[in-house]
């Protein structure tokens, strides 16, 4: 399911993957609840909000007596690991030292869960339990920035992916460290419950609903919300509520007061991204809310996001989300 220009989330015959029933987040001694938090933190506020309202999240101890803290608090961990054979998503957010290998009956359950046909998800160090497992074998995969070059040594079967936030390998996931967590559990709602819902709850949680780079499968440079007083922030800004227009870099330069190479300089700065990436992939999510909510056809879609042509609004579309978006429209548009 490798992929640098497509999702395997998606395809134009099949639907969206279905949403997680049953979540089951192994910790072990030494995670704090900070660490948790990102991992089954979006899914809880998806509960929260009502997109998931029957999800069941099972917290798991990889470990006999294992125990959480943080704050001067401690928690027990409630549930075993038969949770991880019975879930449907299966999250591993800490493993506490990446050279140590971790209890043989926590990677027997990780090895049967998947065989069961749990997506299993690796974030930051949680990467080295799946490794360990053998669940990364000949697989794309990633972690914290400051320990891929330890995977790659430790584990020389994973493709390691040393730059990027997080990677979808279909029923296998990993992330960097901290907020990639919830970078990646907005995109398993989002491939399941589509943009509009995952942007919404985003929205409550005042988080950036995706920080993209040039491709969906390998999301590489982070780009923030525009946000400040800054001309540049400005200028985004002023373009979200312009995309329908023929907007060009050199507009939002001027947009901003500032020359050409100065605001591509401060606007890598401020987003680690380009203008024109930015500009593309904001028109595309903007694809994704109309192809959601409205009748329109792809040809007024392309027209309302600024795309010069249906086959630009298809190109870029596909490129960034993995599909056509014809297919997109038939797997998350609103019943009539």
């Amino acid at each position: 399911m490798e992929s640098d220009h497509s999702a395997p989330a998606a395809s134009a015959s099949a639907p969206p993957l279905p949403a997680p029933r049953r979540l089951a987040v192994v910790a072990f001694n030494g995670a704090s609840m900070g660490i948790m938090s990102f991992a089954f933190g979006v899914f809880d506020m998806a509960v929260q909000y009502g997109a998931l309202p029957d999800l069941d999240v099972h917290l798991v101890s990889g470990e006999p007596r294992g125990v959480l803290g943080g704050g001067g608090l401690t928690c027990e961990l409630p549930y075993d690991l038969a949770a991880v054979r019975e879930a449907d998503l299966v999250i591993v957010p800490f493993w506490r030292d990446p050279g140590e290998t971790p209890p043989g009956p926590v990677l027997d359950a990780l090895r049967d869960g998947h065989g069961s046909g749990a997506r299993v998800a690796g974030l930051c160090t949680g990467a080295f339990a799946l490794a360990a497992a053998g669940l990364l074998d000949r697989r794309p995969a990633t972690t914290h920035w400051a320990l891929t070059g330890v995977l790659a040594a430790l584990y020389p079967k994973v493709r390691v992916r040393p730059s990027v936030l997080y990677v979808d390998d279909g029923d296998i996931l990993t992330a960097g460290g901290g907020a990639a967590g919830m970078d990646l559990g907005l995109h398993i709602l989002r491939t399941s419950l589509g943009a509009t819902v995952a942007n919404r709850l985003a929205r409550h949680m005042v988080v950036p609903p995706h920080r993209p780079g040039g491709q969906a499968q390998y999301v590489e440079g982070p780009v923030p919300d525009p946000v400040g007083d800054d001309p540049v922030g400005e200028a985004m800004r002023w373009a979200l509520d312009h995309l329908g227009d023929a907007l060009t870099v050199d507009l939002l330069a001027r947009r901003a007061r500032m020359s050409r190479r100065n605001f591509d300089r401060r606007f890598h700065e401020l987003t680690g991204a380009a203008p024109a990436t930015w500009l593309t992939y904001q028109r595309v999510l903007h694809a994704q809310r109309l192809l959601e909510s409205t009748t329109a056809p792809v040809s007024e879609v392309a027209r309302l996001c600024g795309f010069p042509s249906p086959a630009g609004l298809r190109r870029h579309f596909r490129r960034h989300v993995g599909v056509a978006p014809s297919a997109y429209r038939m797997s998350f548009s609103a019943p009539a």
